[in-house]
């Protein structure tokens, strides 16, 4: 069974007070036994959560609830959530605070490059809150990131998940100079389940916000991903596979939603491993060099030995038209 993290805060302050006086939503469906997993308590998980509080760090694994925690901190992967553990948005799906962040710690960027060289990590994947608080929503902090982590460990890729930056000029523009090996920013859901699932957002200045790294510099690979099991038809899905096709997205990750608290989104269906391979196979057809889709799939999840494989799609894919 995988265990949520508490509705508060060390603080003592709720997590989602925005979701406080919400009537609990109803838990119609019992978890089925391929979405089940072990709690975490081997050695390796130990010594990475050991590395990440001694650097003073915030992991997306953590706050977010992942059900992958124990897997990946065994192997010593982490996806290290920077900006603070406070976000400014209040989407139906996440786990992760809510509120008015405090001021950006100037350390941050040296701390997780020195957290990613004591790991030895190949590769290292940097998210973060949603800092609309911010003129330039987080963009110069990411950067400073991916600066520290290219000169602690020159050898380890760096794939960030990031905001969609809206209304932030020139934001998305300077991350993408800082040429990180992956840019991937999430959809979480399909168009018509924003209002509802993702209200902060907007579904097109997503697309067009991963259109554009392409336009900027084709050789960074881009990705995006959504969970199911929030009420969506098949067909939004196909759909929003050629969305993103357009928009010449490399990588596509698709996973189950589950509901962190009954203050969220309830769970409207639990999608069977043979869906998930039905909209693997499509979304290879599509033309997406890279698809990961499984009941537990989720952005980060195998994300180094993912890359490597979407490295050498990408090669294979040059050398056949050549």
């Amino acid at each position: 069974m995988v265990t949520v993290l508490d509705t508060t805060r060390p603080s003592g302050k709720m997590r989602h007070p925005e979701k406080a006086h919400r009537p609990d939503q109803p838990t119609r469906l019992k978890k089925p036994d391929w979405i089940r997993v072990k709690a975490p308590t081997s050695k390796g998980f130990h010594e990475t959560n050991k590395i990440v509080k001694s650097h003073n760090l915030v992991t997306v694994c953590g706050e977010a609830g992942c059900p992958n925690i124990g897997e990946c901190w065994d192997q010593k992967h982490a996806s290290f959530m920077i900006m603070g553990e406070i976000c400014t948005r209040a989407c139906a799906f996440c786990n992760v605070a809510t509120g008015m962040p405090g001021a950006l710690d100037k350390e941050e960027p040296v701390n997780v490059a020195k957290a990613v060289k004591k790991m030895g990590l190949k590769h290292v994947v940097i998210t973060s809150v949603d800092r609309d608080d911010l003129a330039d929503g987080g963009a110069q902090h990411f950067v400073e990131v991916i600066q520290a982590i290219r000169e602690y460990s020159p050898g380890t890729t760096v794939e960030i998940l990031t905001p969609d930056f809206l209304r932030k000029e020139g934001a998305l523009e300077a991350v993408v100079a800082a040429k990180p090996d992956v840019f991937n920013h999430n959809l979480e859901t399909v168009p018509s389940n924003y209002l509802k699932v993702r209200p902060g957002a907007r579904y097109f200045h997503s697309i067009r916000l991963l259109q554009r790294v392409k336009e900027l510099d084709p050789s960074i690979f881009t990705k995006s991903g959504i969970m199911v099991g929030l009420g969506e038809e098949r067909n939004e899905v196909l759909q929003l596979m050629d969305d993103l096709r357009i928009a010449d997205v490399d990588f596509l990750t698709i996973g189950q939603y589950l509901q962190p608290t009954k203050k969220h989104h309830e769970v409207m269906s639990f999608v069977t491993p043979d869906e998930f391979k039905s909209y693997e196979t499509i979304a290879y057809t599509k033309g997406f060099l890279m698809v990961s889709a499984s009941p537990l799939t989720r952005s980060s999840h195998h994300a180094g030995s993912d890359f490597e494989k979407l490295r050498a799609n990408r090669e294979a894919k040059l050398a056949s038209i050549k």
